[in-house]
């Protein structure tokens, strides 16, 4: 059975060396679907809590909120980094509170201090499942993504290949035995 639950992403990007309007800086609404997999843990009758996957996956995917996504060869990355140098708000701003664990991965380096992530590859619906999946598969089991950016979107299905040791009491994963979120300790 799966657990399904979604995250509202606003962000700006632009498809470097597309031949089309998205060749332009432009901004999305993003809709990302989680599908986790997995027996339904009996004590609470749930595969995993919707608002616990909301808390496993945001703690790294908001750095895609409030943000600009551009490719690592893209030549406005020089450009939005000076004015961002100039302004002071390179390194962070004091109104700067959406700061996501800094994370770097074979396809995408996010800089939460300036609200930035770079990519390797253009950011389409496509892109965008791609670096999901590989930031929360270990932390996930992840059965299905669907992302959503106006009227693009795409899909990917997934073969979960484990069981999470979840809490019986309030069903989210537990650490070393222990249940993070009520102090539940497995025998």
């Amino acid at each position: 059975m799966r657990s399904i639950t979604k995250i509202e992403l606003q962000y700006a990007h632009r498809f470097y060396k597309f031949q089309g309007e998205a060749q332009y800086l432009h901004g999305h609404t993003g809709v990302l679907t989680i599908e986790v997999e997995d027996s339904i843990e009996a004590g609470v009758n749930m595969v995993f809590p919707c608002n616990e996957i909301q808390k496993v996956a945001w703690n790294v995917l908001k750095n895609f909120d409030h943000a600009l996504i551009l490719r690592q060869d893209d030549p406005l990355l020089p450009a939005i980094l000076a004015v961002y140098e100039k302004q002071g708000i390179k390194d962070g701003a004091p109104s700067n509170k959406m700061k996501g664990e800094a994370f770097r991965t074979e396809l995408a380096t996010a800089y939460p201090e300036a609200r930035l992530v770079v990519t390797k590859e253009t950011m389409t619906v496509e892109g965008m499942i791609k670096i999901v999946y590989e930031l929360l598969k270990d932390k996930l089991n992840i059965a299905k993504l669907t992302f959503t950016s106006g009227v693009n979107a795409a899909t990917q299905e997934y073969t979960p290949t484990r069981t999470v040791d979840r809490c019986p009491l309030c069903g989210v994963a537990l650490v070393d035995g222990v249940c993070p979120k009520c102090g539940y300790k497995k025998h």
